[in-house]
């Protein structure tokens, strides 16, 4: 009799438990339908391409390709569109300068929906935060980007450089095309790993800085892809998946690696000894910056906020560059005539010597004008996100109200024709001072603009213009035409192909 009775109360435990899980599903689906109609009554002056009933636009973007679908689609709306990811996400998607302006000059939080993705990953950092506890962090990390904080690290970059170039050197005995991206990858991120942590010289062959990269490398495919595939925008869900549980694993490899180094920091700043010889190092990193900075009511950063901060940095700065570098080299690949252009320039700049000093960087005019065009053609970061705090008003007298979604998509901003004549066309003089007075300030934003524009850019152009100098001195870049690169969205702009490039050693004597 009891087991009996024990079986019919689990029945029915069941059949609650199964009830309430369909209520709350219930009351979720329209919580969704809710938001739907909200986003979409606020977009209704707005057309856009026609959308599939449970796709919106992301199943025909993954077909045809996601970043020159968009540009197809700015011929015909030229301002903006809506811009659908499954049936509930809806963006009103940007690309015109004026449009730009009127959302992207003023502090909008970041919207939630994609960056909320990233969360467990970089904790509540500078990226992610907005009011106060986002103008508080602004004002903490401004020291740590300083000048005469980054003027060392000049030398910092070349090592890294130099180590990645010998690698090079063997690869192209081999004269076959090679895949540039992984190398550039571990490049940036063991200069990175230096400015953030103080890393010694050594190169990423210890497991864990090795695990590492692996991690972030991961964090970033999942993340884009959790973006495109909307089941996986509900929690539940996605954590339930080998995908999530994946992202999680990858989560946890990159958050010990960061308590650890912060662990040990603290351990030896509490040593005199150890205080004199960070003192006393050609460079402070950023670990020692964010450790002893502090506000005027001499409140420091908590241990969450530390960590938060370090991985916010790590993901913006190794990854962005790693994409800024790559696709740069392919654009020297592609139009050699400017390749040895820049390569004239670096070495009248150089002359006798083999590296490169702080004041050699605002000498290189014409490289840098490169760097930017390729900017232009490969934004490192070719689409963003805000949410609006209040209403906007656009320059043709169209609006949104508070609580709408904006994506401003850089890489068609800066293909916009009525902006930028033949932009398809690799032109370095597009960023001459002649021909950039005039220009709409909102018309080129590789690093956003605004008062929460990239707080790093410095630093990313201060190592893109040493790495880029270096390997042109050692090596002269030329295409595979049997394997172009096919461009792909993954947070930043990357190649599902990967980059395959030739390269041909210039000789012990093309620094000098």
């Amino acid at each position: 009799m009891v087991p009996i009775l024990f079986s019919m109360s689990l029945s029915r435990l069941g059949l609650w438990a199964s009830g309430l899980i369909l209520a709350l599903g219930f009351l979720k689906l329209i919580c969704l339908l809710v938001r739907r109609q909200s986003l979409a009554r606020a977009m209704d002056s707005f057309t856009g391409p026609p959308t599939h009933w449970l796709f919106g636009h992301a199943l025909e973007m993954q077909q045809t390709g996601s970043l020159d679908k968009v540009v197809s689609w700015t011929h015909q709306f030229p301002y903006a569109h809506q811009l659908w990811i499954g049936p509930f996400l809806g963006f009103l998607n940007i690309y015109e300068p004026d449009y730009a302006k009127a959302v992207y000059s003023r502090g909008d939080p970041k919207a939630p929906d994609p960056y909320d993705f990233i969360l467990p990953w970089i904790g509540n950092g500078l990226l992610v935060l907005h009011g106060p506890k986002w103008f508080q962090h602004r004002k903490l990390l401004t020291p740590a980007f300083h000048y005469d904080v980054l003027k060392p690290y000049v030398a910092v970059f070349a090592s890294s450089t130099r180590a990645m170039l010998d690698k090079w050197e063997e690869k192209a005995r081999e004269h076959k095309s090679f895949d540039i991206f992984c190398d550039v990858g571990h490049m940036a991120l063991d200069s990175l790993m230096k400015c953030t942590f103080g890393k010694q010289d050594g190169g990423l062959g210890h497991s864990r800085e090795s695990s590492y990269y692996h991690a972030v490398y991961n964090l970033t495919v999942l993340t884009q892809q959790r973006l495109q595939e909307f089941l996986y925008h509900n929690d539940f869900i996605y954590w339930l998946t080998p995908h999530g549980r994946r992202f999680l694993r990858a989560c946890q490899v990159a958050h010990d690696h960061t308590d650890q180094v912060i662990r040990e920091r603290k351990a030896a700043l509490q040593d005199a000894k150890e205080q004199a010889k960070i003192q006393n190092r050609r460079h402070l990193d950023f670990l020692d910056i964010l450790l002893g900075t502090q506000d005027e009511n001499e409140i420091k950063l908590s241990d969450a906020e530390l960590r938060a901060e370090v991985d916010t940095f790590m993901f913006e700065g190794h990854d962005t560059t790693t994409s800024a570098i790559s696709w740069f080299l392919y654009c020297m690949a592609r139009y050699p005539e400017h390749q040895d252009r820049c390569r004239e320039e670096v070495r009248e700049i150089l002359g006798d010597r083999d590296s490169f000093q702080w004041d050699d960087l605002s000498k290189m005019t014409y490289l840098t004008m490169c760097i930017k065009e390729s900017f232009r053609l490969y934004p490192p970061v070719p689409q963003v996100y805000r949410q609006l705090s209040k209403p906007v008003n656009f320059v043709d007298g169209r609006s949104l109200p508070a609580g709408s979604l904006i994506s401003l998509h850089i890489y068609a901003l800066h293909r916009n024709s009525s902006v930028w004549p033949d932009p398809e066309v690799f032109d370095p003089l597009r960023f001459s001072s002649e021909n950039v007075t005039g220009r709409h300030p909102f018309a080129f934003m590789p690093f956003s603009a605004g008062p929460r524009n990239c707080i790093g850019q410095q630093f990313a152009m201060n190592e893109v213009k040493v790495v880029t100098g270096l390997c042109l001195l050692r090596f002269e870049f030329a295409l595979d035409p049997s394997r172009p690169p096919i461009k792909s969205l993954q947070l930043i702009l990357k190649s599902k192909n990967g980059i395959h490039l030739q390269l041909k050693p210039l000789g012990p004597n093309s620094g000098k």
